[in-house]
């Protein structure tokens, strides 16, 4: 678990829940123009992935919000691994869907993220889980997916090609003419298998990824308790 710095307090708080991750291989070459000046491709035996995550933000909150008043709301994120320039491993998202305009327009305005609101809902029903997510006011960006959680599984071990895929701390935006690091601080995610039953999605062609023609890696996880800091600029050349 990444650990942030012991003098900085968390700027809020999330519980992450229900989470599916589908991830592909993708060419090292369709990522690349993709990403902004500073950041390389992080990949695994020379394999470059993206991560397509629905799931639920069980509660959200700054910090000094009491807990009565945290947003609940549906998330669904695309994302891919990469280093920062000092070599720290993160992730890049290519979009991020919210079923909370609000989340939306505060997520834009403080961290600079690509949000999109987005029409979601979901169901479940034992160990199946119905996840529908349009973004509003595109029709070429949509997820529709339906998942069977399965058994579990050990915690990811690092080395592996499940911790590199979920195990994850960092994110990396560019704004304002520089590229910013914001951490999270969060215990391993407690794992079980999972297959996707139905999957139709639009999302990465919208991103400008290829779609992709072999069924995806999937795991589950139940949730963890999410720690979120301020991001912080690392990078003053990126244009």
């Amino acid at each position: 678990m990444d650990v942030a710095p012991d003098d900085r307090r968390p700027a809020g708080y999330q519980r992450w829940r229900d989470l599916l991750f589908l991830h592909w291989p993708v060419p090292r070459d369709v990522i690349r123009p993709l990403l902004p000046n500073g950041l390389e491709i992080d990949s695994l035996a020379g394999q470059a992935y993206v991560s397509l995550i629905p799931f639920v933000i069980a509660e959200s909150r700054p910090a000094r919000v009491p807990r009565a008043l945290a947003a609940r709301f549906l998330e669904t994120n695309l994302r891919t691994y990469v280093r920062a320039p000092d070599g720290e491993p993160g992730i890049y998202f290519f979009s991020l869907e919210a079923s909370s305009l609000l989340a939306v327009a505060a997520a834009r305005l403080l961290y600079g993220l690509p949000y999109f609101p987005a029409a979601m809902s979901m169901r479940r029903d034992g160990a199946d889980v119905e996840y529908v997510s349009h973004r509003r006011g595109a029709r070429d960006a949509l997820v529709e997916v339906t998942w069977s959680i399965g058994d579990a599984m050990d915690a990811a071990v690092a080395g592996t090609r499940d911790h590199f895929l979920i195990e994850r701390y960092n994110l990396y935006v560019a704004r304002r003419g520089g590229l910013y690091r914001g951490r999270v601080r969060h215990p391993p995610y407690p794992l079980r298998r999972a297959a996707a039953k139905r999957l139709r999605q639009t999302v990465l062609s919208a991103a400008g990824l290829p779609t992709p023609t072999d069924p995806p890696l999937c795991h589950y996880s139940p949730g963890v308790d999410v720690e979120i800091f301020w991001p912080e600029r690392i990078d003053h050349r990126n244009p």
